[in-house]
């Protein structure tokens, strides 16, 4: 079993290392990181910039998905949204470049946000509805979700546990990307306090040096 592991994490390539990326990008990545994470703390659970994006894609999902049955269109929209990002993350992963891994996962977890808000609304419903359909009969997708499910009367809690997560996720990536500027910073750091080792001549035996 160990061996078969093994092999499949050979195939995919995830036991090779990440590709170089340097200190200026890194750090100009982690001041949008932290730029982004204070404006969405600020929003208060409000809807963001992407979040436009977000809704096109949620959209698309339920017309994509909707062919599979109108049950499984109706969580479309919000499968399609959280699998796009997660698609990506996980092609960025495998080919090992870390800008692109950080921002996909990073905004794979900002969906589970504005998920949230989404969700908390499933009763009260008093956030303005969009669809590619039919505008009288618009439906709330969470409202209908959590009915279905006998958990309407939790909206809200879902919504704080799914927002919660999706800030554990953000911040973590976040400093992940941290972590490895200061790795890069420390190897630079090392590498420039070695001594350059200067070449030596080669040096011939002792049999070859008696051979006249």
């Amino acid at each position: 079993m160990p061996e078969y592991f093994q092999a499949m994490v050979d195939a995919c390539g995830l036991n090779r290392p990440w590709k170089p990326v340097s200190r200026p990008v890194l750090v100009a990545w982690l001041i949008f990181y932290g730029w982004f994470l204070a404006y969405a703390f600020s929003a208060h659970g409000g809807f963001l910039f992407i979040d436009s994006a977000n809704l096109v894609v949620h959209e698309g999902g339920h017309n994509l998905f909707g062919w599979f049955g109108a049950r499984i269109g109706l969580w479309g929209g919000t499968l399609l949204q959280w699998l796009v990002p997660f698609l990506l993350a996980t092609y960025f992963f495998g080919q090992r470049q870390t800008p692109g891994f950080v921002f996909c996962t990073l905004f794979f977890f900002e969906n589970w946000l504005y998920t949230a808000t989404y969700m908390a609304d499933a009763r009260a419903q008093v956030l303005p509805l969009v669809t590619t359909g039919d505008s009288d009969f618009v439906e709330h997708d969470f409202y209908a979700i959590f009915t279905s499910l006998g958990v309407l009367n939790y909206d809200t809690k879902i919504a704080e546990m799914v927002r919660f997560l999706g800030w554990c996720g953000m911040i973590a990536v976040v400093a992940w990307l941290a972590l490895r500027t200061l790795r890069t910073q420390e190897k630079q750091h090392i590498g420039a306090d070695l001594p350059a080792m200067k070449p030596q001549p080669p040096r011939r035996s002792s049999a070859a040096a008696n051979v006249r």
